[in-house]
């Protein structure tokens, strides 16, 4: 294999789509701490460490996809044959390399985003990757363990993430940045589960015993439906009662917008949750990416403007 074509494998092994929102979690959390009370005077040195952490969350992200479909590969030699490790275009020992190579780097990369020389940053990346290992490698491997595969998700790639982005700014030893993790961290409570829908069969192979394979595609779609609206009504709630400190209009009209965009994602998921296991991907994955892109965005907007 030529260069070009190796790098082009090892994008793939990447999956770089994903590595857009933990970056976009990250530099919006560090706004959010710009613009949080008391608000940050501007400097272009402000930036900097934001700037290296979202980096980190992007790196973190490749080593978290790499280690999850070392593990995962005979499940991918069913449900998703075309990737780089069960196709045959990238070799285990390479997938290790990349892996391991971008756990390093991250864990790297977040010490040096220390400001006032806090390392509050490092160590929830260190937590978040050890999470990590725990859903995709035994002997945990929560990923097999129905629910508690959502919560190892959620925590490093919600709660954490959020917090670790607050922290490139204003210290993490406050409500503010804990109560804005927690709404996207019960976002993705339920909402990691789009993706299982499609998996089923591997997964029932692979002895991962998701919700979907659990209680059925239909009560698994109403089960995580309120993780796609009820995060979102916590928005105008910690604006009304002083916990965010954005500005106040814009966290009702955010908190209204997400409600009502969960809302749609629902119906589209609960009136034919049989198509949730035929197509290969549900548009409500995708609509789930899209949700936490908007809410990222929106949360930014409201603390800086």
């Amino acid at each position: 294999m030529n260069a070009p074509s190796r790098l082009r494998t090892i994008a793939d092994f990447a999956r770089p789509y994903t590595l857009i929102a933990p970056s976009l979690g990250f530099a919006s959390a560090a706004a959010t701490a710009i613009g949080a009370y008391p608000r940050e005077p501007w400097s272009w040195g402000l930036l900097a460490a934001p700037a290296v952490g979202t980096i980190m969350a992007a790196v973190l992200n490749v080593a978290s996809n790499g280690l999850n479909q070392i593990f995962d590969l005979d499940i991918d030699r069913i449900n998703k044959p075309r990737r780089p490790l069960p196709s045959g275009r990238l070799s285990l020992g390479a997938a290790w390399a990349v892996t391991l190579a971008g756990f390093a780097a991250a864990l790297g990369l977040a010490w040096f985003v220390a400001p006032g020389g806090r390392h509050e940053c490092f160590w929830m990346v260190l937590a978040a990757a050890l999470m990590t290992v725990a859903y995709s490698a035994p002997p945990l491997r929560t990923k097999r363990l129905g629910v508690w595969a959502n919560v190892t998700i959620c925590i490093p790639r919600g709660l954490l993430l959020k917090v670790a982005g607050w922290s490139s700014v204003k210290t993490a030893l406050g409500l503010e940045p804990w109560y804005l993790g927690s709404i996207f961290a019960l976002f993705l409570l339920g909402a990691t589960t789009t993706k299982d829908f499609a998996d089923m069969d591997g997964d029932r192979r692979g002895g991962c015993r998701t919700l979907p394979l659990q209680y059925g595609v239909a009560k698994a779609a109403w089960l995580i439906a309120p993780s796609f609206v009820i995060p979102f009504a916590l928005i105008p709630a910690g604006a009304w009662a002083g916990l965010l400190t954005g500005s106040f209009w814009l966290l009702q009209l955010l908190g209204l917008v997400m409600i009502a965009y969960g809302a749609y994602v629902c119906f589209l998921m609960l009136r034919r949750p049989d198509s949730l296991a035929v197509e290969e991907n549900h548009v409500s994955w995708a609509h789930m990416y899209r949700m936490m892109f908007v809410a990222q965005i929106g949360f930014a907007l409201a603390y800086l403007l």
